[in-house]
């Protein structure tokens, strides 16, 4: 009983937000637009206190959106089949058959054997395995396999803490090197398909955020072994041989990336295949249930693929859409646009500020579906670079290190019991401002060079 009372407070208190937001929003906006920003205040608090669960909040705008007048129910509904949910299904499908063939344990300890066995050469260990794990993986899925192997490293207390934050962190800042290792580079994509924008090239996006992710790898390692505890670290080197399964995982996932190189247009020397990135991952992941592989079983395996993931990109790209509908993305715009008398560096800075700092209270998820509209419209009425100014909105997203609701690694890290809210905002606003830092310059000096 006592449950269900703490839920229907959590409930209330989303419900009163909600017409908080849309009170204070019947000033400057229209009554349809301030209805949807209610609604989206309703949900976010919802996804933020768990009073329901995540794909049950996720379904909720199919219900509120017609109910309200926002969006009608094949309009709302048509944004939970978008080709990038089934392009995150076939990552997904790809990781259930790294884990399922302990893969990523092989990876793991082929990673961890070139650096020394001291608590700072883990911790960079630590960082490096995760970060290039989330490039193939999402970051959700590299923090929840590797977080056991932080906490069973060492018996320290401090060092556990650290170790944990090394994932979480590392995860963070690697998931950002390939389109399909967060949901907020989904939601990008998503977006400028939508907007018929120009899509960024797979391996081009890589060959971009290459030098970013390399710098922050360095950033969180040293900030992590700071006055690192000098205490002997176990570690077991495992020599085993890739087994028959794991092989053919490796040769899928090979064939994958020649496929994916193929299919990226390099002009004027290769026109690429034109290919739907979506459809490749897709292929890619439901080759795991087809001989000669057979990896995967679907009635044991496809259990394990985060449908409320699926129903949160819905959910996003629904906002995504309200709010081009409403002609709220255009109005929020057209009181930002003073900010684009600013000199472009301190532009950058500022959109790069405000999206790090405001996900660290919400989910990078639903912040970064609700502010890519609103930046396009900005952009594309001051007339500057549209894609260089969300893809630096998308990868501060994901560079929110200060609280466990900023993103799930954070979440998890926090989940372990290793790891205190007092020493996540610690080491985190460090790495917000470094992370601001090296994102502005880099999108200065070489992103703006390509897009």
């Amino acid at each position: 009983m006592l449950e269900y009372k703490e839920e229907l407070k959590k409930i209330a208190l989303a419900i009163l937000i909600g017409l908080a937001f849309f009170a204070l929003s019947l000033s400057l906006f229209t009554g349809i637009q301030a209805t949807l920003l209610g609604l989206i205040a309703f949900l976010v608090t919802l996804w933020t206190n768990e009073a329901l669960p995540l794909g049950v909040v996720s379904l909720i705008p199919i219900l509120l959106f017609p109910s309200f007048s926002i969006l009608s129910t094949k309009a709302t509904a048509m944004n939970y089949s978008h080709p990038i949910i089934y392009l995150f299904l076939g990552g997904f499908l790809l990781a259930i058959a790294v884990e399922k063939t302990s893969l990523h344990t092989y990876i793991a300890d082929k990673i961890l054997g070139f650096f020394p066995n001291t608590p700072r050469g883990m911790i960079f260990s630590l960082t490096l395995t995760a970060g290039l794990l989330s490039a193939i993986l999402s970051n959700t899925t590299t923090t929840l396999l590797l977080i056991s192997i932080a906490l069973f490293i060492t018996d320290d207390v401090k060092l556990k803490m650290r170790f944990a934050l090394a994932i979480a962190y590392g995860a963070s800042v690697g998931g950002i090197m390939t389109p399909i290792g967060t949901p907020p580079n989904l939601i990008l994509f998503g977006i400028m398909s939508d907007k018929g924008m120009e899509m960024i090239p797979f391996f081009q996006w890589m060959w971009m955020v290459i030098p970013l992710v390399l710098g922050m790898f360095v950033v969180v390692s040293l900030v992590l072994s700071y006055k690192v505890p000098n205490v002997i670290t176990h570690r077991e080197n495992k020599k085993e041989a890739l087994n028959k399964q794991q092989k053919k995982v490796l040769y899928v996932m090979g064939g994958l990336i020649l496929l994916l190189l193929l299919n990226a247009p390099m002009k004027p020397f290769w026109p690429g295949l034109g290919l739907s990135e979506a459809g490749i991952l897709l292929g890619a992941g439901l080759l795991m249930f087809a001989p000669p592989f057979n990896i995967l079983i679907w009635n044991q395996d496809a259990q394990k693929v985060p449908y409320q993931i699926m129903f949160l990109f819905g959910a996003g790209f629904s906002i995504a859409k309200a709010f081009g509908e409403t002609g709220l993305a255009d109005a929020v715009a057209s009181y930002l646009l003073v900010m684009t008398d600013l000199p472009p560096i301190l532009l950058l800075l500022a959109v790069a500020s405000l999206i790090t700092f405001t996900t660290e209270i919400t989910s990078n998820t639903a912040l970064i579906s609700i502010m890519l509209p609103v930046i396009y419209a900005v952009s594309e009425q001051a007339g500057i670079n549209t894609t260089l100014f969300m893809m630096v909105a998308t990868v501060c997203a994901s560079y929110a290190f200060m609280l466990p609701i900023a993103t799930a690694p954070n979440a998890i890290a926090m989940a372990s019991g290793a790891v205190h809210v007092s020493n996540m905002i610690r080491y985190g606003v460090i790495l917000n401002l470094v992370g601001i830092g090296l994102i502005v310059l880099i999108a200065q000096f070489f992103w703006k060079t390509i897009l």
